[in-house]
C-alpha cells in the first residue's frame, strides 16, 4: 500500500510539473502578441477630403535698412538711427514689441573694382532686417508706406496667414472624416457587407497656406503719398484622411 501511495504521489507531481510547463510555454507565446491586434482578413479602405476657407487675420512683412559709410561706427549709427525711427513708427501704429523681431544683422566691407587699379575699398555696409507681424491687416498699406518714410529702403513681400491654425485644421479634419465615413457606409451597402470596426486611420495635408500678393517693386520706395492697396484674399485649408474598416 505504501508503494502504491508513493507511485500515485509521484505521478501526480509529474502531471503537475508538465501542466505548469505547458502553461508557461503558452504564456510566453502570448507575450509575443501583447499590444498587437489581430489582423483582420477582410477590409475595405476609403478616403475623404475636407476643405475649410478662412480669411487671413494677420500679415507678416519684412523690413530692412542698409547703410553705407567709410567707417563701421558711422554705418552702424546711421542704420541704428533708421531702425529706431521705424520701430517708433511701428509702435505708434499699434504694433506690440512681441510682434517686432530682428531677423538679420550684418556688417561687411564693400569694394569697387577699377580697371588698372584693382580692388578699391569703398566703405562698410550695415544691414538690419525686421520681421513685423501686423494683427490689423486693414493697416498693412498704411504701415508699408510709413516704414519707407521712416527710413526702410528694402521691404519684402507681405505674407497673409491666420494666427489660430488649429481651429480650421480641426474643422477640415472633421469634414474629411465625415466624408470618408459616408463613402464607407455606401460602399459596404453596395457590396452587401457590414462594417465591423475601424482598424486604421491616416491623414495628410493640413498646411496653412500663405497668401502672397505683394512685390517689392509695387511699393513707392521714394516715399510718395499714395498708400498701396494690399488685398488679403482667402486661404484654403485642405486635409485628406484614409479609413480602413474590417467587414463581415
Amino acid at each position: 500500500m505504501e508503494k502504491i501511495l508513493i507511485a500515485l504521489v509521484t505521478l501526480f507531481l509529474v502531471v503537475l510539473v508538465f501542466f505548469f510547463a505547458v502553461k508557461s510555454v503558452n504564456e510566453i507565446q502570448k507575450g509575443k502578441y501583447i499590444g498587437q491586434g489581430i489582423a483582420p482578413t477582410n477590409t475595405i479602405s476609403v478616403t475623404g477630403k475636407g476643405e475649410v476657407f478662412v480669411k487671413p487675420d494677420i500679415a507678416k512683412i519684412s523690413i530692412s535698412v542698409e547703410k553705407e559709410a567709410y567707417s563701421v561706427s558711422e554705418a552702424q549709427n546711421q542704420a541704428t538711427e533708421a531702425i529706431n525711427k521705424i520701430t517708433a513708427f511701428l509702435k505708434e501704429s499699434g504694433i506690440e514689441d512681441k510682434d517686432i523681431k530682428t531677423t538679420n544683422y550684418n556688417i561687411y566691407p564693400r569694394y569697387d573694382y577699377i580697371e588698372k587699379v584693382g580692388r578699391v575699398f569703398r566703405g562698410y555696409v550695415v544691414t538690419q532686417s525686421l520681421e513685423v507681424k501686423i494683427r490689423k491687416i486693414e493697416k498693412v498699406g498704411e504701415i508699408l508706406s510709413g516704414v519707407t518714410k521712416a527710413g526702410a529702403n528694402q521691404v519684402g513681400g507681405v505674407n497673409f496667414t491666420i494666427d489660430d491654425e488649429e481651429t480650421p485644421k480641426r474643422e477640415a479634419r472633421q469634414k474629411a472624416i465625415s466624408d470618408a465615413k459616408a463613402k464607407a457606409e455606401q460602399l459596404a451597402k453596395d457590396l452587401g457587407v457590414s462594417l465591423v470596426r475601424l482598424v486604421n486611420f491616416s491623414e495628410s495635408g493640413g498646411e496653412i497656406p500663405i497668401y502672397r500678393n505683394f512685390k517689392n517693386e509695387a511699393l513707392d520706395i521714394g516715399g510718395g503719398e499714395p498708400v498701396p492697396e494690399v488685398p488679403s484674399g482667402e486661404n484654403t485649408v485642405v486635409i485628406s484622411v484614409g479609413l480602413t474598416y474590417e467587414i463581415k
